[in-house]
């Protein structure tokens, strides 16, 4: 409806004032024709504060084909608005008020531009889904069999395999005593590398390969 509004040249902030206070009380009804209006409350809600500007916009829509207008002369009975559908080319909305002041069988309705309910519009915008939040991997720490087992699978030593795992379960699990460990596996086989290295550095000083190098030719006859 908007866009129609938007090409008709005719129509002033008073008339879509009008058109949409009249749609609130339209939506309102559930969308029955044709309903019954007060002056004083349409007025309200259209911001409308001049009851001439008021009778004169509910005529104007009425003969530019936007609404079908019918005065009542009663003062204790409301005037009668039927309002045109626009997601059809024509309404076929039967009046369900026990007043036939307005005869609508057989109308010729004005075909007017398909639009869909300006009350749900948006309603079918399509929710996207939650982005799932990747789920860290808990580490869980290992048995001592399962520890043992890839201590031989790795060419070490079950002996090996308990004093890791009585070094980090006494701390832990923490590598270096600060970080939570994330994977025993790869700890594990870095534990007996440095084990092998250690060992290995440990028989080399055995061997006396650090001894002090004296000369063993040495003529002690010769003076100082």
């Amino acid at each position: 409806m908007s866009e129609i509004f938007y090409d008709d040249k005719r129509l002033n902030p008073w008339h879509v004032s009008m058109y949409y206070g009249l749609f609130h009380i339209w939506n309102r009804s559930k969308f029955r024709n044709p309903i019954s209006i007060s002056r004083s409350e349409l007025m309200e809600i259209a911001k409308i504060g001049s009851a001439n500007t008021y009778s004169k916009c509910l005529k104007q829509l009425h003969e530019w084909g936007y609404i079908k207008y019918s005065p009542s002369n009663n003062p204790m009975k409301g005037s009668k608005v039927h309002l045109y559908r626009n997601d059809t080319s024509s309404d076929t909305t039967t009046s369900t008020s026990a007043d036939t002041s307005i005869d609508t069988t057989g109308e010729h309705l004005p075909i007017q531009q398909v639009r869909p309910y300006l009350n749900t519009i948006n309603n079918s915008k399509q929710i996207k889904p939650n982005k799932q939040s990747k789920q860290k991997t808990q580490f869980s720490p290992p048995y001592l069999s399962e520890l043992k087992d890839l201590f031989l699978e790795i060419k070490s030593t079950t002996d090996q395999a308990e004093q890791f795992f009585n070094h980090f379960e006494s701390n832990g699990w923490l590598v270096g005593g600060k970080a939570k460990m994330k994977e025993w596996k790869a700890a594990a086989k870095n534990w007996v590398k440095r084990s092998q290295k250690f060992n290995t550095s440990t028989l080399r000083h055995s061997k006396g390969d650090d001894r002090l190098h004296t000369n063993q030719d040495k003529d002690y006859n010769i003076p100082l």
